[in-house]
């Protein structure tokens, strides 16, 4: 089942279940006799069933339940659906019956309505699962995954996945490392890609799947060099993979940073074997898919709730100001246009989440073609490219007022790291440890290394806002947003920006 179709399925059981669960609820109240007359507060109507229905899909959306759970757990689905149903009928309720929640009616239909939903919806997603997991089971809508080691551990972790075919994982490339050696990757076989090592990958009698994987150790194999670790995001890409399986060995731990280094700020699942946990310490989670049990590295930043609150504060936020404050960014743009040669809005292309290119918009504050004969420089205290609206501008802030185009699009939010063109990106990955993981999260239009670190001058500079970024992206909250959001404002009001 495609993630399009998991998803189309759960709103429209969701759905269905939420009118069944309101028709049963005025049944009780009107035709049963189950519940007190007075608690349908009208009768059944197709607009009230939709109002109410759309209030507990927003609700079902903020909580997360619409996020990918591939191969996850149907008992932690169904306690999180207990949660948020709790949580929703109190608040409705409340709101609706204030006056009587201390009856025993009012209790009695509180506790009706909230078993009719937990039933209601819960069965349709357990059978939107259960349909989910026979389609894995018939080899479809698989996750494909690299697993990546250094020893026999890579092919204990393949038989180890073998043995959970509910998992949905498909082995489509495996990684061996030999200390000190160079990185080795098979592929699948096929006539275009992949080649086969000299001797087995697996011991004999495992079979392999029906496209073939096997291990390069040592090498060329089939006249067809092998690949280096640097060469393991391009190979997630051309793959489509969604998983990297990290197989450690004893006296792996020193190695296993050159694999999150590649792959840490992608859009991929890091999962290790559990036997070494203390090796990442606090950036794991624990997880079973069906019996396989893995450790989810770098996991979601952030709860649920709060990404979904985060979303709409964007939307809503980057539609007031723009709308509101059309006539100054129009009188902005006029005068950028009358003061110096040149568009008014410069277009640039920066990285966003992992590692995807966007094209940003600013106000321009530079003379036109200002780095034509030096190519892509760092900015400088009194840059003499600045125009001198370019210099008024930036430092109230208002050159980045057109990125909230930007964030409407979903390309940035208000508060994230902020993008860097891909020049920069290629310079610092490679020079800096880490530094791909400030793409794990949206880039945003201000960040906590703004208000606290001045323009980038040199590599230093860039450490030391990594920093920054990087404690960022482990705390990230709506209160931390809130506290930037704030140090920004202040910043621009009183003048402070470079």
């Amino acid at each position: 089942m495609s993630r399009r179709a998991e998803l189309l399925a759960l709103l429209v059981s969701d759905a269905l279940a939420l009118i069944l669960a309101y028709v049963a609820f005025i049944l009780a109240c009107q035709r049963w006799g189950w519940l007190d007359h007075s608690f349908a507060v009208q009768d059944l109507t197709l607009i009230t069933a939709a109002l109410l229905c759309t209030g507990w899909l927003v609700l079902f959306l903020f909580a997360g339940m619409y996020q990918e759970r591939f191969a996850g757990s149907r008992f932690d689905e169904s306690v999180t659906l207990l949660k948020v149903v709790t949580v929703g009928s109190l608040l409705l309720f409340f709101s609706v019956f204030i006056d009587r929640m201390g009856t025993g009616s009012a209790r009695l239909g509180i506790g009706f309505y909230w078993g009719a939903l937990v039933v209601a919806v819960a069965t349709g997603r357990l059978g939107v699962r259960a349909v989910q997991k026979a389609f894995i089971l018939r080899g479809r809508g698989l996750h494909k995954a690299i697993v990546v080691g250094w020893s026999e551990r890579v092919e204990e972790l393949y038989k180890e996945v073998a043995r959970y075919p509910a998992a949905g994982l498909q082995i489509v490339g495996a990684v061996r490392l030999q200390h000190p050696a160079p990185l080795r990757v098979g592929l699948p076989v096929g006539p275009d890609d992949g080649f086969l090592t000299d001797r087995p990958a697996f011991p004999e009698g495992d079979a392999l799947p029906e496209d073939g994987v096997e291990i390069a150790l040592n090498g060329d194999a089939a006249g067809q060099a092998g690949h280096r670790i640097a060469d393991l995001p391009g190979l997630i890409d051309r793959l489509d993979v969604k998983d990297v399986l990290i197989a450690l060995g004893p006296g792996d731990h020193a190695y296993l940073d050159d694999v999150l280094r590649v792959c840490d700020g992608r859009s991929v699942s890091l999962k290790l074997v559990p036997d070494f946990y203390s090796a990442i310490g606090g950036m794991a989670r624990t997880e079973h898919m069906y019996g396989l049990p893995l450790i989810e590295v770098f996991p979601e930043p952030i709860p649920a709730w709060e990404k979904s609150t985060k979303r709409l504060i964007d939307i809503l936020v980057s539609l007031v100001v723009l709308i509101a404050g059309s006539p100054l960014w129009l009188a902005v743009g006029a005068l950028v246009r009358l003061t110096s040669s040149g568009p008014a809005i410069y277009r640039q292309t920066r990285v966003g989440q992992y590692g995807e290119r966007f094209t940003m918009y600013k106000f321009r504050t530079m003379y036109e073609n200002a780095e034509e004969e030096t190519g892509p420089v760092w900015a400088q205290k009194n840059d003499a490219r600045v125009t001198p609206l370019g210099r008024m501008v930036r430092r109230i802030r208002l050159d980045e007022m057109p990125q909230l185009w930007n964030v409407l699009k979903g390309e940035m939010s208000l508060v994230g790291p902020r993008p860097e063109r891909p020049f920069f990106v290629e310079q610092h990955v490679g020079a800096i440890p880490l530094y791909s993981r400030r793409h794990r999260v949206k880039p945003g239009v201000t960040g906590l290394a703004q208000v606290k670190w001045r323009y980038d001058n040199d590599l230093d500079d860039v450490r030391q806002k990594l920093k920054y970024d990087l404690f960022y992206i482990e705390n990230m909250s709506l209160r931390m947003d809130a506290k930037i959001l704030l140090q920004t404002t202040r910043t621009a009001v009183g003048g402070g920006g470079h």
